[in-house]
């Protein structure tokens, strides 16, 4: 219901509660200067009337904004003041949260779980790297807009307002059991501190229930400094392959936990597939032969924004990459380079630009090693990147391959190798296998809406 209230500027009108914290509240309004939504965010009256705190807050939302742009980052559009109480205008995505989820569904499937702790992962990275600490990761800052992608929000928020300790009493309780054992214990939050938080809630997804839940959030936080990490195995009835990943992103001391969060989520991504062991195997990919044509026709628009979650997909893959590439080797060196794509959807002009993590060799090393020497999931990312450039032809032999190399593995790796294959058979006219594709990669991954269209598309026009 649209509030007819002056606690926004004129231009974000009609404005709609939508959110009520610790913090203050938060609305969708219309910006009629751009006419787009947007979500507002503004101060609570009690933390305005200290000026302190506003001052803080507009600093720390002003050092969020660098962060927009970033991976799975909620995009700041704007910082300011109104009436006395700050606010933030940022995108509104329209997916609700992970905390709407868990309340409504409870634990979620592995696959799911694992696609949207790698998106968090890569923006808590990018935050990282930048010199940015969230300090109150929780399933309620973790948005998801309506392709059901994860965006982190709320950079450093927590701490503008004075809520990094459990000093005040009725605002920072409410998230105690997301608090690492350092925070709990009042000293500063650090990176390790974010990738400890998020690690709760991996286990709060596969698990349905945080690992020290308690009526009492003072009991709560008390057991992440002293209570042993309980067994997710025990909690949920999962591979106990698991255990040892959440041991360690658990850990009491800061320097015992995984580097990245791209360590943490492809180590978990390395122990399910490992428990999977053969009792995944899919049926083998049929040989390419372009002989059922789409005709004339193109693919209708709507098949374009496809590229764009292909690149949040491309995001999860990079860090499972990293790990296997690394994983019997871990003399061979590594770096991590970013490449920027920039998809334009038709019928409406709009760009978007995601960051794509890639582990390569370095320059001094040799050339890709031939398709016969190359493992499926360095195929699968050596014709993802072509995707990308628009060269389907030359993705074509490789993907086929990758498909090959990983059928039967079980890893999320072999579901991105189908539909990167399934993708690029229909952009070439050819519908062969592409229904069966999507099918399998449908099994290991888990309901996708970019599979579900692309079987929309495929079965209209096959």
């Amino acid at each position: 219901m649209a509030l007819t209230t002056n606690i926004l500027l004129p231009r974000y009108r009609d404005p709609e509660r939508i959110g009520r914290g610790g913090m203050g509240d938060i609305y969708r309004a219309t910006d009629s200067v751009l006419g787009r939504d947007v979500a507002v965010k503004i101060l609570g009256d009690h933390y305005a009337q200290d000026e302190s705190v506003r001052k803080r807050f507009t600093r720390e939302a002003l050092a969020a904004a660098r962060l927009s742009g970033q991976p799975n980052t909620v995009t700041v559009f704007d910082v300011g003041e109104h009436g006395g109480r700050p606010f933030i205008v940022m995108e509104y995505l329209g997916g609700g949260s992970l905390d709407d989820v868990l309340r409504d569904q409870g634990a979620q499937p592995p696959q799911r779980v694992f696609t949207w702790l790698g998106q968090a992962g890569q923006a808590l990275d990018a935050a990282h790297q930048l010199g940015v600490v969230h300090r109150d990761v929780k399933p309620g800052n973790l948005m998801l807009d309506r392709e059901g992608n994860v965006h982190v929000a709320d950079f450093g928020i927590a701490s503008a307002a004075g809520m990094d300790s459990l000093t005040m009493t009725g605002t920072v309780l409410g998230t105690a059991g997301y608090l690492s054992p350092e925070q709990a214990q009042g000293e500063r939050a650090t990176p390790a501190s974010d990738r400890y938080a998020l690690a709760v809630v991996a286990f709060e997804l596969l698990a349905g229930s945080r690992p020290f839940e308690s009526d009492s959030a003072t009991a709560e936080a008390a057991a992440h400094v002293n209570a042993p990490v309980p067994s997710i195995s025990a909690r949920a009835g999962l591979p106990s392959e698991l255990d040892r990943c959440f041991a360690r992103a658990l850990g009491k001391d800061p320097a015992q936990r995984f580097a990245t969060c791209a360590d943490f989520v492809a180590a978990l991504l390395a122990a399910y597939a490992d428990a999977a062991g053969e009792t995944r195997r899919l049926a083998a990919v049929p040989p390419t032969a372009v002989t059922r044509p789409l005709g004339a026709r193109r693919p209708p628009s709507s098949a374009w924004p496809l590229l764009a979650v292909l690149l949040v997909m491309g995001a999860v893959a990079g860090a499972l990459l990293a790990y296997f590439l690394t994983r019997d080797d871990a003399s061979t060196p590594s770096t991590v380079v970013t490449h920027v794509h920039t998809v334009t959807t038709q019928g409406q002009v709009s760009t978007v630009e995601r960051p794509v993590t890639v582990t390569t060799a370095p320059a001094t090393t040799a050339a890709t090693p031939p398709a016969s020497a190359a493992t499926g999931e360095q195929l699968n990312d050596a014709g993802y990147a072509k995707m990308q450039s628009g060269d389907y032809a030359g993705a074509l032999p490789l993907l086929e391959q990758a498909a090959q190399k990983l059928d039967g593995t079980g890893k999320l790796y072999e579901a991105y190798a189908k539909y990167n294959l399934a993708y690029t058979r229909y952009q070439l006219g050819n519908c062969d296998g592409v229904l069966d594709l999507l099918d399998q990669a449908q099994a290991i991954e888990g309901d996708k809406a970019a599979i579900d269209r692309l079987r929309s598309q495929a079965e209209e026009n096959c």
